[in-house]
């Protein structure tokens, strides 16, 4: 389940984990005083992956804290703590489930499952001007796409055209690091330190709004 547990600075905490097993299992994993709810939530779920996530995520917050939480949603599908400890964004592939908290800080986080398929979209997110390595194409794209989420995720902003309002600014990928990203979308024009690494078979990116 968990795979890595990391603590950033200033109170923010990532954790990691594969989205794996039997929807019982997750079920016995976690808080007895969430079971009966869970139960009663997942049994509207038509989808089983959307099952998996749903209690994956949730599991994956308790080992990640070690302390009973609850997830909420927003109007807008934005979750949040109810107890308001921490800032919170979530994601997930089929095999990864990714969470970002923080103590006082807006964040966001994103993980894609790498596929060829980002060089067909890739003229609806990248603009002319942000540069792509073309001996790393995939792999760069997909990047510019999953930073963009988290900035989408960070921001309070609606309507945001990925390829008009944010700009990755040119780096050149390696396995680990960070770069920055711009939004042009709200009169603050802010810039963003994202982080990004390579995973087996997915990328993540992360970002907190300081």
């Amino acid at each position: 389940m968990l795979l890595r547990k990391e603590h950033i600075d200033d109170g923010g905490l990532i954790g990691i984990g594969t989205i794996s097993g039997d929807y019982r299992e997750l079920l016995r994993l976690l808080p007895a005083g969430q079971l009966q709810a869970a139960k009663e939530v997942i049994s509207k779920m038509r989808s089983e992956r959307r099952v998996m996530e749903w209690l994956t995520t949730r599991v994956l917050l308790f080992e990640l804290l070690g302390e009973e939480k609850i997830i909420d949603n927003q109007p807008d599908g934005r979750p949040f703590l109810v107890d308001g400890s921490y800032k919170i964004s979530i994601s997930h592939t089929r095999e990864y489930a990714a969470l970002l908290l923080h103590r006082e800080c807006p964040v966001g986080i994103d993980v894609e499952t790498i596929s060829e398929r980002v060089k067909r979209l890739s003229e609806k997110f990248i603009s002319e001007h942000e540069y792509i390595d073309p001996s790393q194409q995939v792999i760069h794209q997909l990047l510019h796409w999953s930073a963009k989420e988290t900035m989408f995720k960070v921001m309070e902003e609606r309507e945001i055209d990925f390829k008009i309002h944010l700009r990755v600014h040119p780096f050149q990928p390696g396995m680990k690091g960070h770069f920055q990203a711009s939004e042009s979308k709200t009169l603050q024009r802010k810039t963003y330190q994202i982080h990004y690494e390579i995973l087996p078979g997915a990328v993540l990116t992360w970002v907190v709004d300081r």
